[in-house]
């Protein structure tokens, strides 16, 4: 009722001043009178609570301010109340009420120093560092030598850096994303940009170890539960960062997720999730055996002995193999670590239990997979390239056999398989056995062709080709072809296959059957490969059969896995220099077959590199030797016949062709297939091809820009050694006369350096060496980075040698690349050693004919002498011609070799008075002079300067005189 009265005087003050000013002078001051009590009962209560503050009464302090607040309308004493009351709240450890209060009074007055720092106290208790660094900032900035207000700024400064780097530290990030993933408040779009955090976390060691240690295993499972693809997949490669390299976390999180579990994510058809899963059981294995080799710490000794763990693995991927809940996807990634981690690398390394307990335990799963039908009722899931991939893993299984025993038990189990699933009364079962024999003959051929020649096998494919189902057909024709595949170890075939085709391929009217039918015969008509002489068919029969692989081929009405037959075909019939003209200017079907090297069917992989190898004639050569030729016919002995149209004009024009087709980008997606079924075969081959595509130099630009230098790294780096010494020629060409930084952008510049220094070793030809020298010298001359990589990779011995190397072009091309790498400090120490030629040589190489050749020394030379001066003095000791050659340097007609003689002259009389004094004394004075004396010219002009700086130099010294 107080508060009310004293508003309702106001306004009736206010009223009747503004509306006739009727109020008496009696009636006013009373009316003041009163309002003045009031108010003084404002102030009055704030001293009390002042008084009860300095007491330490500090609730009392806080009630008597609470009513002055309400009386009191002077703002001013309205400002310093609050200010009095926030300090009650610090002192009771209110900060939120204490800065409301502190904030309120610097509302009225925006100066009020004590309220800013008492707001300033608050948020740094609230943990609002970054706020109350800004309020005592504007205190230190109005009271600058305030010790408190600059002691409190130094230290909240300090107190945000530590929150700053502790807010970004890996503990903190680890939190903060499983607070994030655990909250049931956020919404799915913060909690999938927290799970793909934790993936970038788990990339990093102390990362991968907070989330090990947080319990993150069990949160990670919680997401794959959820199911959400997102989610899963973040979960699946958060393990495989914590996985990798990490035995002890590899093996706890193996016992605390499940193999099982694992085996069953990798089951599902999201084809992502499949391969993340896939990766996530390669790292855990790498980590097991010790394959990755970085070093952890400590944790190796508190691991047990891994083997059980690998061998309860090997035992899920091939248990996954005939399960039917498994998609295709994932029992190729079943297949393809299989591949990968069960049959020895080198041969040396003795044990090969892997790959006997895989045979034990799983060669018939492999064989029931090579045998599915997609097209009957009841199969297992499978991809275009399943089968395929398991035939790769029986050949490579039985490669890895070291005895013959072991062979045989091998032969033993798929002939005991396959004749087991003969049935005379149930067809179904009939051609899953032929379909397994397709797989051996595609894998282990020698097994499969040996089961081909087995009683009942033969009677049973003439069977199903006479049968009117077409899945019937299909398989046994199919079973042909592969059986033909080696003429040389298939004459059972060869001598029971040919009429059976034909008449197959003259009666029926389906085209799956007549092209898979033409396809063998295309591999019977190929026998005599790249031989004129040996032409298996009648003049133009072979093209005719060609004509029509590429009709076929060019048909978008015909399934794309019967068109593939059709490019198997054309992978035969290209031995034919015919055939190669025919198929690089029929422009549609060249495009046909890159569009299906692109398709996810890996499969038609050998048959478009056999193509393009064909083309190309990139293929192995053997050397003809005139003398045995003539022996041989003097024997009557075959003599192989070189095409017409093999000659290298006709193969120039193809190649042409080829690039004009697009046929780089076609390599480019071929090389990247991460497949088992690019084989290292295949690898190879395509090598092969890329070299003689970068023939011609002006053919590299196209290569670069369709990404064909991208694709040549890994060719160069995986394979055969073949084929990784032609991938690395191709990238040696390309490197040679190409911007490397636009070759290879990024950092994988990089990565070019290998492959290019592999081909310094001294069993390439000469060809490679040159190209290598060139393209080290391409890059060494782009920056100290790349300087440093070709020094780390050991090329020094190498490139020093060919300084010696007989072959001019070989020996530039070395001192070039030397000239660039002298700018290392490491390179410049080994010059400064003693007991060495090779500041010798770079001496001698200066007195060279050739010019490229001394241009690139004495470059070095003058390099080397600016930067270390003991190397100026070696240079007297080395030889006795130096200054004679020195002075040919400086008298040379090519400026070059002249500007950089000078250089030397220069450096030389730099790095010591005596040395000095003796380069005056000699005939250098007098050719310094001339070439001093010389008229300004742009020709010339850098070495005519260079001669005036150090005639410049001699007259510092004293050595010689200016005319008067």
């Amino acid at each position: 009722m107080w508060q009310r009265d004293i508003n309702i005087t106001h306004m009736v003050i206010h009223h009747a001043e503004k509306e006739s000013g009727n109020l008496t002078r009696r009636s006013r001051a009373e009316f003041y009178y009163r309002l003045d009590f009031k108010m003084g009962d404002a102030v009055q209560l704030k001293e009390e609570g002042n008084k009860h503050f300095q007491a330490g009464q500090i609730d009392n302090a806080i009630d008597c301010y609470t009513k002055a607040i309400k009386s009191c309308k002077d703002k001013s004493v309205l400002a310093v109340i609050f200010r009095n009351r926030s300090a009650c709240y610090l002192k009771k450890e209110n900060y939120n009420n204490a800065a409301s209060d502190a904030s309120r009074a610097i509302d009225i007055d925006a100066k009020d120093i004590k309220a800013l720092y008492r707001r300033c106290q608050a948020l740094e208790k609230l943990g609002k560092l970054d706020m109350a660094f800004k309020d005592v900032q504007r205190c230190a900035t109005l009271e600058p030598k305030n010790k408190t207000f600059l002691e409190t700024l130094r230290r909240l400064g300090a107190d945000i850096q530590q929150k700053l780097k502790t807010t970004f530290s890996t503990d903190s990030r680890v939190q903060n994303m499983f607070d994030i993933l655990l909250s049931e408040e956020l919404d799915s779009d913060k909690k999938e940009k927290a799970a793909n955090n934790l993936i970038v976390l788990a990339r990093e060691d102390a990362g991968a170890e907070r989330i090990f240690q947080n319990n993150g295993v069990p949160l990670l499972l919680q997401l794959i539960e959820t199911g959400k693809p997102e989610m899963v997949l973040a979960a699946v490669r958060t393990l495989s960062g914590m996985c990798t390299g990490h035995k002890a976390r590899a093996t706890a999180i193996v016992h605390l997720v499940g193999i099982d579990k694992l085996c069953s994510i990798m089951g599902v058809d999201t084809e992502e999730i499949v391969l993340a899963t896939g990766n996530l059981f390669q790292c855990v294995y790498d980590a097991l055996t010790g394959a990755d080799k970085r070093d952890y710490g400590k944790e190796e000794a508190l691991v047990m002995d891994s083997t059980r763990d690998l061998k309860a693995i090997l035992m899920a991927l091939l248990s996954v193999l005939n399960s039917k809940k498994v998609s295709g996807h994932g029992r190729d990634q079943a297949l393809n670590l299989l591949n990968k981690n069960v049959p020895r690398k080198d041969k040396k390394n003795q044990d090969h239990s892997k790959t006997l307990f895989t045979i034990d335990n799983g060669l018939k799963k492999i064989l029931k997979v090579c045998g599915q039908i997609p097209d009957l009722p009841d199969q297992l899931p499978l991809t275009e390239n399943t089968q395929l991939i398991a035939s790769v893993l029986l050949n490579k299984l039985y490669d890895d056999l070291r005895c013959d025993p072991e062979r045989d038990n091998f032969r033993d189990i798929c002939d005991e398989y396959i004749k087991g699933s003969f049935d005379p009364n149930d067809m179904d079962k009939n051609i899953h056995a032929i379909n397994t024999l397709s797989g051996l003959l595609q894998g282990p051929f020698d097994v499969g062709n040996a089961l081909v020649g087995k009683q009942g096998v033969m009677e049973m494919i003439v069977a199903l080709c006479g049968s009117e189902r077409e899945i019937d057909q299909l398989v046994a024709i199919e079973a042909i072809i592969h059986a033909s595949t080696k003429m040389s170890r298939a004459s059972f075939m060869i001598t029971n296959g040919v009429s059976l085709l034909k008449d197959i391929y003259k009666k029926t009217k389906n085209d799956k059957i007549k092209i898979r039918a033409l396809v063998g015969l295309c591999k019977l008509g190929s026998a005599g490969g790249d031989d004129y002489s040996m032409r298996q068919f009648a003049e133009g029969s072979t093209e005719k059969l060609a004509k029509q692989c590429r009709k076929w081929l060019c048909n978008p009405s015909i399934d794309a896995r019967t068109r593939k037959w059709a490019v198997e075909g054309l992978a035969y019939l290209t031995n034919d220099a015919d055939v190669k003209d025919d198929f690089v200017e029929d422009e549609a079907a060249m495009r046909a077959m890159f569009e299906l090297a692109k398709s996810p069917d890996k499969t038609i992989l050998y048959a478009v590199a056999c193509i393009l190898v064909n083309c190309t004639n990139s293929y192995e050569k053997k050397e003809i030797i005139p003398e045995m030729v003539q022996l041989a016919k003097f024997s009557k002995q075959h003599v192989p016949e070189q095409h017409p149209k093999d000659k290298k004009d006709f193969i120039e024009r193809r190649v042409k062709r080829l690039l004009k087709g697009g046929v780089i980008s076609a390599l480019a997606v071929m090389v990247n297939a991460d497949s088992t079924l690019l084989t290292d075969q295949t690898k190879e081959m395509l090598s092969r091809v890329f070299l003689a595509l970068s023939e011609d130099p002006k053919d590299r630009g196209t290569i670069v820009a369709q990404g064909g230098g991208k694709a040549l790294i890994p060719l160069s780096l995986e394979g055969t050694e073949k084929g990784k010494a032609k991938a690395s020629h191709a990238l040696a060409k390309i490197a040679a006369i190409s911007n490397p930084e636009i070759a290879f952008p990024g950092e994988r510049i990089y990565e070019v350096v290998r492959p290019l220094v592999n081909l310094l070793q001294s069993d390439k030809e000469g060809i490679e060496n040159y190209e290598a020298l060139r393209g080290l010298t391409n890059l060494s001359a782009l920056s100290e980075k790349l300087r440093v990589k070709i020094i780390k990779e050991k090329s020094l011995p190498e490139i020093e040698n060919y300084m010696f190397e007989e072959n001019d072009q070989i020996r530039q091309a070395a001192t070039e690349c030397m000239c660039n790498l002298v700018v290392c400090k490491d390179v410049q120490e080994r010059y400064m050693e003693d007991g060495n030629d090779k500041l010798k040589l770079l001496v001698l190489l200066c007195s060279e004919d050739d010019e490229k050749l001394q241009i690139a020394a004495a470059g070095g030379l003058a390099m080397l002498t600016a930067a270390q001066k003991k190397l100026c003095t070696k240079v007297t000791l080395v030889t006795v011609q130096w200054l004679e050659i020195l002075q040919r340097l400086c008298l040379h007609d090519n400026p070059n070799i002249q500007h950089r003689g000078i250089v030397i002259a220069y450096n030389m009389m730099c790095a010591g008075e005596e040395l000095a004094k003796k380069l005056i004394e000699s005939e250098l004075l007098e050719i310094l002079s001339v070439v001093a004396k010389l008229e300004d010219q742009p020709r010339k002009q850098p070495a005519i300067d260079a001669a005036r700086t150090c005639l410049s130099k001699a007259l510092d010294l004293g050595l010689i005189k200016p005319f008067s």
